[in-house]
């Protein structure tokens, strides 16, 4: 009887730790990219977009919850689905691509041989958000030509606010890397456009100037009319 009674309480205790050691299921989250137009055209401009970093505290797994003192911690029940940094990378490509009408955007490095018209060069030095704190991302661009010429730089700090959820927060940073997007795009189009070819048949012509009338000349009379030579054709203009 007592033996049963141990193997009872024994079956117990194992099962009182078995649930203690049970987590809740870890919820997985991806960026959103929107929904960008997919380039038509079957050419355009060849844009290099990387190097991409992210700051050291983005380069994990966990999604980071930033608190109100400032400092952040780690969200237990939530994680990213994959790599960050390849999904930041993906979403300002595809971004890219519908913005600019360019199916030929390559990811860095992209290897011998290839010149790129543009490359965009990013750091992302925050992207973070809180319960009660806004999403927030701050960045850096440059814009390279293809002599590796600095074309266009920029410094640029967003917020976005959100309704506090998890998945709220990483929709709003969604929203600030696609507005990053569109900054990027409007900036490549001015560094791609070419200047306009001068056409020197297509020259301004001045307006002509008002003159006063001259009184009319005295006749002039009827010179004699001249016999052409033999043999000699006379050409009259």
């Amino acid at each position: 009887m007592m033996l049963r009674s141990w193997t009872l309480l024994l079956m117990t205790l194992v099962l009182v730790m078995a649930g203690c050691s049970v987590h809740p299921p870890v919820a997985l989250y991806q960026l959103d990219g929107g929904q960008p137009q997919v380039p038509t055209a079957t050419d355009g401009a060849l844009v290099l977009l990387g190097p991409l970093t992210l700051a050291d505290y983005l380069q994990r797994g966990e999604l980071l919850q930033r608190q109100a003192d400032g400092s952040l911690s780690v969200a237990s029940e939530a994680q990213w689905a994959g790599s960050l940094n390849a999904d930041v990378e993906q979403l300002l490509l595809r971004q890219l691509a519908g913005r600019l009408q360019t199916p030929n955007i390559l990811l860095a490095p992209a290897g011998p041989g290839v010149s790129a018209d543009l490359q965009v060069q990013v750091s992302i030095s925050r992207l973070d958000s809180g319960p009660q704190m806004p999403a927030v991302l701050h960045a850096q661009w440059r814009l390279l030509d293809k002599a590796g010429q600095l074309q266009g730089s920029r410094l640029l700090q967003l917020e976005q606010a959100h309704q506090g959820s998890l998945a709220s927060q990483v929709q709003a940073q969604s929203r600030l890397l696609q507005q990053l997007a569109e900054q990027l795009a409007t900036a490549a189009v001015t560094a791609l456009k070419v200047p306009a070819v001068a056409n020197p048949t297509n020259k301004r012509v001045a307006p002509a100037r008002k003159t006063t009338p001259l009184p009319p000349a005295p006749p002039v009379p009827p010179a004699p009319p001249v016999a052409p030579a033999h043999g000699v054709e006379v050409f009259r203009f």
